[in-house]
């Protein structure tokens, strides 16, 4: 069976009985033990499990089911629960922690017929932009194995675009399926905040998290979006809206307004990622879209807003990790040494960083002057993107200022790290729905292009990209064999 197909033709196909789910999961696990060795994508992953779920669905399939997702491999981030397989979040405080229940949105992808096929890598509790910063190892670029798939959702990027599996889950607190999704030339959607449940998804910063899917088109995003979303009664931030449901047959740029920040084009990009993605505005024009130069001062602020805001959420949904309920414990003479043996031994230095600063910043003395001003600009650069979305269809920027970097290149540059998300942390601070698509290559690695849309226009945003990606020429497959 070929592999490089997208997660919407292997779903027609199975339906139509060209081929079964077990031929479908088996060429991919063939897959998964031939390369994972070589990307660190998966955490987990058990043969035996998948093939049970295809046969479950070739069942299913017997009895007349309509399965949207028949049979399609779809791996999900160790960061969502998933009941009898173990959930880590790539930390040594959850090794061994196996989950009584499943998520809501992997309750949903089994229901239409996907097969949850392993659990993949991640920057620890989703801290960080390389998948370096994960107790087990990083993950690779299928572009270039010296480089990072970048993070936090990095094991999810590097299982797409290296054919491990056809789709994935991500999470994305700042960018972390933007992000690496870019990197590794792939399709990384982040729906508007409250239409995909958080319920199983261990909490990093409440206010910005969500889940969303990584795939190879935007046709299989907005797919998996419409099995994902809709309002769940078990998460209290889920919005009473219905599924994404996009109509991609109406999907044009032409009449588009696009709206395209000062701040995120110009000396903060990489020369070679700059010429691509001005490349790629030139072809969307030549389609028929309007591209207006915006001015969102705000933006330049983001990252310093973000690195308050979300360590000082992180500090408190943490917390519940101390060894007494979950994972591990580390031996001490009574319960405040042994919490404090626990949390010092077991969690890594990039998640007991942010727990520090999340700490400081909600102290009393401090939070008047740090988490009370970060709410304030965050509320100023929201206003600042809907008064622009008023009058454009989305704005649009390059998903990450810089080309996929080596492994270990910026470990000792935390500040240069976190930088580069500036492009997509905006998103998340206004609960925005955000789409990156493969643009172009730079310096023979992918480069991504954003758009970025009004809360609620989820299904307006993901046909505008499919637009988009029929525009632009493909940048084909990674090198991986």
């Amino acid at each position: 069976m070929p592999i490089a197909r997208s997660a919407s033709e292997l779903a027609g196909d199975v339906r139509s009985g060209l081929i079964s789910p077990t031929e479908v999961a088996s060429a991919y696990i063939e897959r998964v033990e031939r390369f994972n060795g070589l990307l660190g994508a998966f955490l987990w992953f058990d043969p035996d499990a998948a093939l049970a779920e295809a046969r479950q669905v070739e069942s299913r399939l017997a009895r007349g089911e309509d399965l949207p997702l028949a049979g399609v491999p779809i791996a999900v981030k160790d960061n969502i629960s998933t009941r009898g397989i173990p959930t880590t979040c790539a930390s040594r405080i959850l090794e061994g922690y196996v989950p009584p229940y499943d998520a809501t949105v992997v309750e949903r992808l089994r229901l239409a017929g996907a097969i949850v096929f392993g659990k993949t890598n991640l920057d620890e509790f989703a801290m960080g932009g390389s998948t370096e910063t994960s107790a087990f190892g990083p993950s690779r670029n299928p572009w270039d194995l010296e480089r990072s798939p970048g993070g936090s959702s990095g094991g999810s990027a590097a299982a797409v675009a290296g054919l491990l599996s056809p789709a994935a889950l991500g999470s994305d607190t700042g960018g972390s399926i933007r992000m690496p999704a870019a990197l590794c030339g792939i399709v990384g959607f982040k729906p508007t905040y409250g239409r995909c449940s958080r319920y199983g998804l261990v909490a990093f910063g409440s206010s910005l998290d969500q889940i969303g899917p990584m795939a190879l088109t935007v046709e299989d995003a907005g797919r998996i979006a419409a099995a994902i979303t809709g309002h769940d009664p078990r998460d209290g931030t889920s919005l009473d809206a219905p599924p994404i449901q996009p109509a991609f047959e109406r999907a044009s740029l032409r009449g588009k307004r696009l709206a395209l920040p000062r701040e995120l084009s110009g000396e903060a990009l990489h020369p070679a990622v700059r010429s691509a993605f001005l490349q790629a505005l030139d072809t969307l024009r030549a389609e028929g879209a309007e591209v207006e130069e915006v001015s969102l001062p705000s933006v330049r602020l983001a990252v310093s807003m973000y690195y308050i805001l979300a360590p000082a959420e992180a500090s408190s949904n943490l917390a519940r990790f101390d060894g007494i309920r979950f994972g591990p414990r580390e031996g001490g003479a009574g319960h405040v040494e042994a919490v404090e043996r626990t949390r010092g031994r077991l969690f890594g230095h990039e998640v007991k960083t942010r727990i520090m600063i999340g700490t400081y910043v909600l102290s009393a003395g401090y939070y008047e002057a740090y988490y009370t001003k970060a709410q304030q600009a965050r509320a100023i650069l929201r206003e600042e993107f809907r008064r622009v979305l008023q009058r454009c269809d989305a704005v649009v920027s390059p998903s990450v200022p810089v080309p996929a970097f080596r492994i270990g290149e910026l470990s000792g540059d935390p500040v240069a790290l976190k930088m580069l998300d500036l492009c997509t942390i905006p998103a998340n601070m206004g609960g925005f729905c955000a789409i990156s698509i493969p643009c172009g290559l730079a310096e023979g690695l992918p480069v991504g292009l954003q758009l970025l849309g009004p809360p609620m226009g989820d299904e307006a945003l993901l046909e505008t990209a499919h637009a988009a990606e029929r525009a632009l020429p493909p940048i084909g497959l990674p090198p991986l064999n």
